[in-house]
């Protein structure tokens, strides 16, 4: 008989400052590289609490969720095992402050996003980008 298995979620917010830049954080685990703040939704926890606690964990911040970018779900976007992604974006005030998983955090332009972006987050904020400039919220991919 075989183990019935399932994607875990899992949340990532772009969060959004009053200066136009996002934050990324600088992961201390593997896989290495910059991320969106986000991670494990705890059993019992709804995803935009999952979202905010993430946020605060990993940069400091209290961020107010306003919209939902999308979920993203393509079994290789995580090296590690098969994590499905619900996106957020939020805004948030303050200057934030590396903790939990993040080694380092900072703000970035849209237009000088640091490499390299784990998991699929450079299509994330591609899409994010897309969305910015026309108002769509990304299609479901083929």
């Amino acid at each position: 008989m075989s183990e019935y298995r399932n994607p875990t979620p899992t949340v990532d917010v772009i969060v959004e400052l009053d200066n136009g830049h996002i934050v990324l954080i600088e992961r201390k685990n593997e896989p290495k590289g910059w991320a969106l703040p986000g991670g494990f939704v705890d059993y019992g926890e709804k995803l935009e609490d999952a979202a905010r606690r993430e946020v605060r964990e990993e940069t400091g911040l209290e961020v107010e969720l306003r919209s939902l970018l999308g979920a993203y779900s393509d079994p290789a976007r995580d090296p590690r095992q098969h994590n499905m992604s619900v996106v957020y974006i939020g805004v948030a005030d303050g200057l934030p402050s590396a903790g939990d998983d993040a080694v380092n955090v900072s703000t970035f332009a849209l237009d000088a996003l640091p490499r390299p972006l784990c998991f699929d987050h450079a299509q994330i904020l591609a899409d994010y980008l897309n969305f910015l400039d026309t108002g769509e919220i990304p299609t479901p991919s083929k």
